[in-house]
């Protein structure tokens, strides 16, 4: 966790947290109920034999992702893509734009990316893309027109005389000797020089790019990169009132541009931190980094005290649909290296994302056990398809080879039934079929064993009991407890999993609430229990 304190705090709420109703404006959003599927360009699939992913590559899997058939065939039925930067760079992931108004040639022409939209769009697929706008490329004409000091976009960007001297929120150097005079700043590293979002003239540009990409070209939202970076109030460098205050406009501009366009922050940090951007109508989602590190930390070390923390920490901060929850992303080690190449640990990872609240996001590749750790380029492979050349990636060299132990491909995983990709698939459809996971209310319960985590998810009539054990030996009669909720009487439950023909009834105190109740069960060592009950 980033907070030491957080596991203390959290602990004073997690019995009987319920999560906030939404409010009617908000509640019926189309990605509230969305699984996203996020995409490296650069390593999904190649159509034209050099080695790099394209969007005409990716039109050609489309229907591996969704195909436009509910319950028909073997897609993964997602219902949005974030496509990680598409823009012409300086670099090969593409977060350092030299033009926001044209597609990186790597992966095709304007053409190509409009047909892939279509494709999509076709099949009932959103697609949102990278918006990066806290900075650019040192490569960017507006940069260089900035070098000197008469220069009409001198103030584009944030030049000092001279040096200030302090460093960055991570202690790296952030002030860097510009071209000809003077020092400029740029939070992430020298090739990325930050634009000075309170320009009026930047924010005018930024708002016909905006416009450009969501009515011109047709995208349907932006995933945010940096956010907390946008704007600095001198050495406070992060999270500043400023960044909110701007944000809170740009978020009003969007809307005003395209109603049912989505906006993803990508705020890495601590939850408490992340509370304020969805609190106030700065965004429509944001990532939830505690509750990644907790259901990844917890799957690793069998502790699933984490778990509980930030669940029921989240929902007292935030209305937890708020939350774009994830396992891993492009910027992290991948979930299967992070649990060892265990299958058995990845699959129960996901079934806890794929029960929780939240809009779930997957990382390529994550749903067939790709594995990947730092360097960057490492946790960005090329995705494997087949037993062909290159794993069916491409019919040349792909632009980064495989470094880790290699993963079942696409091709041998569907219809396996025991495999990763086929879990994936069936959790995917599980949530989709039950309401009380894509809206309900979570009831996180307390638990004397550290490695047992259970909640409730219910609407309406619906109620589904979710216990899962990461620990390394399996639990016997193992008892939970809830010290309050909305619900009252009895709810007998049925196993719909890992609990054989077990049912039993939940008994509600005036509080809505039960104490060690005992589970006439066992609960595998990484593995789950799943009971559902529709109240009468």
């Amino acid at each position: 966790m980033k907070r030491a304190f957080l596991f203390i705090l959290a602990l004073f709420f997690l019995t009987g947290c319920s999560s906030p109703s939404k409010t009617p404006e908000t509640q019926n959003q189309w990605w509230n109920t969305a699984v996203f599927y996020e995409i490296f360009i650069r390593s999904f699939a190649d159509s034209n034999g050099d080695g790099i992913g394209d969007f005409n590559g990716l039109t050609q899997r489309l229907d591996y992702l969704n195909d436009g058939k509910p319950g028909e065939g073997n897609d993964l039925e997602v219902d949005a893509l974030w496509l990680m930067p598409i823009m012409p760079s300086s670099s090969y992931h593409g977060y350092d734009v030299t033009d926001y108004y044209s597609v990186n040639p790597d992966y095709g022409t304007m053409e190509d990316f409009r047909r892939l939209l279509d494709e999509a769009h076709r099949r009932n697929i959103k697609v949102i893309i990278d918006l990066v706008i806290n900075h650019t490329s040192w490569d960017h004409p507006w940069f260089q027109d900035s070098w000197t000091p008469s220069s009409p976009k001198r103030d584009w960007y944030i030049w000092s005389e001279t040096d200030p001297g302090y460093s960055g929120p991570w202690s790296q150097v952030v002030w860097h000797r510009g071209p000809k005079e003077g020092f400029y700043y740029g939070v992430f590293y020298h090739g990325m020089p930050d634009l000075n979002l309170e320009n009026p003239e930047v924010k005018k540009e930024i708002q016909k790019i905006v416009k450009f990409w969501l009515v011109d070209v047709g995208v349907d939202g932006f995933r945010l990169d940096g956010v907390r970076h946008y704007i600095e109030d001198g050495k406070k460098q992060v999270n500043t009132r400023q960044t909110h205050e701007w944000l809170k406009k740009f978020y009003a501009d969007v809307k005003k541009i395209k109603p049912d366009a989505v906006l993803v922050g990508e705020v890495w940090d601590g939850s408490d931190l992340v509370a304020p951007y969805l609190n106030s109508s700065e965004l429509d989602l944001a990532f939830d980094f505690d509750l990644a590190e907790a259901w990844v930390g917890s799957v690793s070390s069998g502790d699933a005290r984490g778990i509980a923390s930030v669940l029921g920490y989240d929902s007292r901060l935030v209305n937890p649909f708020s939350f774009a929850t994830f396992l891993t992303n492009h910027d992290m080690n991948r979930v299967m290296s992070q649990v060892g190449g265990n299958l058995q640990k990845a699959k129960l990872a996901s079934m806890l994302l794929l029960t929780s609240p939240g809009t779930p996001f997957l990382y390529y590749g994550e749903e067939i056990g790709l594995m990947g750790a730092k360097p960057d380029e490492n946790i960005r492979l090329p995705m494997r398809w087949d037993d062909g050349q290159a794993y069916g990636f491409t019919g040349g060299i792909p632009w980064r080879e495989d470094p880790s132990e290699k993963p079942e491909p696409v091709s041998r995983q569907i219809n396996n039934k025991d495999s990763l990709l086929e879990h994936y698939r069936k959790w995917i459809a599980f949530r989709k079929n039950n309401p009380a996971l894509l809206r309900g209310k979570t009831y996180v319960l307390d638990s004397v064993s550290p490695s047992l985590i259970g909640y409730l998810r219910v609407d309406g009539d619906q109620v589904i009991l979710i216990l899962a054990n990461p620990g390394m030996k399996q639990l016997e009669n193992a008892r939970v407890s809830l010290s309050q909720s909305d619900l009252r009487g009895t709810i007998p439950l049925v196993c719909a999993e890992g609990c054989g023909s077990t049912h039993f009834t939940l008994q509600f105190d005036p509080n809505g609430g039960f104490t060690d109740l005992n589970l006439p069960f066992v609960i595998p060592a990484d593995g789950w229990a799943i009971l559902q009950a529709t109240k009468k």
